[in-house]
């Protein structure tokens, strides 16, 4: 919350880049449990047709015996969880990499994310902001890891934002 006058206050979301700390850890919270609706919403909207998404039947025929779910849709889930403290006063995402699926998740799963922060360093060229690189992982409610990746975003310092005074 930023003091807007006295006994006014504004909600912010994300930490700006002199928060972070390299090797901390945010637990994002809170869960979401997947439902087979957004599975197949998710893989429509994004016309991913493949029948293990959307069609109970064919997937009961697979080696897990039900629909999978979708990995855009989680990956998306997962990212979205991170924006409270990852990137929520970023000015762009700069880029994914190391993208791991090692699990399968299934409608009904309830998945958490965690992001520890790698590194950060001041950007050479856009003075007042600084790129804030973290690793992400998705968990299970039984604790199975899903997912990992690596993400790096430029993200405001406190002064950079502030001096923009962006009142939305």
């Amino acid at each position: 919350m930023r003091t807007i006058a006295k006994s006014r206050y504004r909600a912010e979301i994300g930490l700006y880049y002199e928060d972070f700390v390299k090797g901390d850890v945010y637990e994002h919270r809170p869960g979401r449990t997947i439902t087979d609706a957004d599975n197949i919403q998710f893989s429509l909207l994004t016309m991913n047709l493949h029948p293990m998404h959307c069609d109970a039947n064919f997937a009961a025929t697979s080696e897990f015996g039900k629909p999978l779910v979708n990995s855009g849709l989680t990956l998306a889930i997962v990212l979205g969880m991170t924006v409270p403290e990852v990137s929520g006063q970023a000015v762009a995402n700069l880029g994914w990499k190391d993208i791991d699926l090692t699990a399968p998740v299934f409608p009904g799963d309830t998945i958490y994310a965690e992001s520890e922060i790698l590194e950060k360093r001041e950007s050479k060229s856009r003075p007042g902001q600084g790129i804030v690189t973290v690793r992400t992982t998705g968990t299970k409610q039984d604790g199975t890891v899903f997912m990992t990746f690596v993400r790096s975003a430029l993200v405001h310092s406190r002064a950079s934002a502030l001096a923009q005074d962006r009142n939305y």
